[in-house]
């Protein structure tokens, strides 16, 4: 592929890190809001890590690439239903998810991360993949906070109740 073409494919690209937190569904929202406006596709991408080793009480039937594909799946069935955006496409990598999606990130126009996921500690502004994204990408970053709708949608609010609409 040539130079000229990587910027094409790049511009036409929004990789959105899915892990099944309710940030992360609403950073697919999000980014099927936005792609039509870029002329993008998206790229839900989901990362497993797996470092620990538990010795001989490791569950042997375990696959935690399995259970990411799943909860990947899960997350996009949320977000749109039956009905995915065109053009949607779901890529489950091994690796830290931080440094996935920044790989990711290289051949995209937009990283669009939820700023916590499920391994966040309340209180924190942003997670430790949404801040590593914002550091390290090599393209614009959008983190989508708790409660935040997405343009044209209304969803009620975390913490009042009430419509939130986003235009």
């Amino acid at each position: 592929m040539d130079e000229e073409q990587a910027v094409k494919d790049a511009e036409a690209r929004i990789v959105v890190g899915v892990d099944g937190s309710p940030e992360s569904v609403q950073a697919l929202k999000w980014a099927a809001a936005l792609a039509p406006t870029l002329g993008a596709r998206i790229t839900a991408v989901t990362a497993w890590h797996f470092e620990t080793v538990l010795g001989p009480y490791a569950a042997s039937e375990w696959d935690p690439e399995a259970d990411a594909k799943d909860a990947l799946a899960d997350a996009v069935t949320e977000a749109f239903g039956d009905t995915p955006p065109k053009g949607l496409h779901s890529l489950c990598r091994r690796g830290n998810p931080a440094q996935v999606l920044i790989d990711e990130g290289r051949t995209a126009r937009m990283i669009v991360v939820g700023s916590r996921g499920h391994g966040g500690f309340a209180g924190l502004l942003l997670g430790s993949v949404s801040q590593g994204c914002v550091e390290h990408a090599p393209c614009a970053v959008l983190v989508v906070h708790k409660g935040t709708a997405a343009p044209g949608t209304a969803e009620l609010g975390q913490e009042t109740g009430e419509p939130v609409h986003n235009v």
